[in-house]
């Protein structure tokens, strides 16, 4: 083994522990919402005319607070040394806030509805959901290590954000175009 490939494996072991949670959580979700004989019902939708609304604008607001997100992430990762103080801050609670309007709508498709594999679209909103809480997990477990490879943040951002984009297209724009916008 060469210096430069033991370094590689050394970097790298940091993230076994966060993608292997990650890996978990998304495999996990699949099941349970594979297995779980859906109830029709999970969240009250007050404020909302349906179920359907309620998720569309939550997902909506997650992922316009995602877009921050990726802005205030180019900011702090600038190298130029002249990032604004508050900057991390915005990070921080765009994302926590971001994460926790989600949770009403995942609890509501999983509950509710469960994975569903009877349409592509679907499909491929069951998957990305799971997807989604996964890299999410991966990501937060990573945050606080050491010793990870500088791409490794970047990257899990970025799949969480590629995520939540995919299932804003495949559940709040398929409801925006095919039902219109409604509350």
């Amino acid at each position: 083994m060469t210096h430069t490939t033991v370094i590689t494996k050394r970097s790298l072991a940091p993230l076994l522990v966060p993608l292997g949670a990650g890996a978990l959580v998304a495999v996990a979700l699949g099941v349970y919402g594979k297995a779980h004989a859906p109830t029709g019902f999970a969240v009250g939708v007050a404020g909302f005319s349906g179920p359907l609304a309620m998720k569309a604008w939550l997902t909506t607001g997650a992922a316009l607070l995602a877009i921050v997100q990726v802005l205030s992430a180019r900011a702090m990762w600038r190298r130029t040394g002249t990032r604004s103080a508050w900057v991390a801050p915005l990070h921080r609670w765009s994302g926590r806030i971001a994460f926790l309007l989600t949770i009403p709508v995942a609890f509501h498709c999983l509950y509710a509805l469960g994975a569903q594999y009877d349409s592509p679209r679907v499909l491929i909103h069951s998957l990305l959901g799971s997807f989604f809480y996964g890299v999410f997990t991966a990501k937060m477990l990573a945050l606080p290590r050491r010793g990870l490879p500088g791409w490794s943040l970047p990257v899990l951002g970025g799949l969480v954000f590629t995520a939540l984009i995919g299932l804003w297209l495949t559940s709040s724009f398929w409801f925006f175009t095919t039902l219109g916008i409604r509350l």
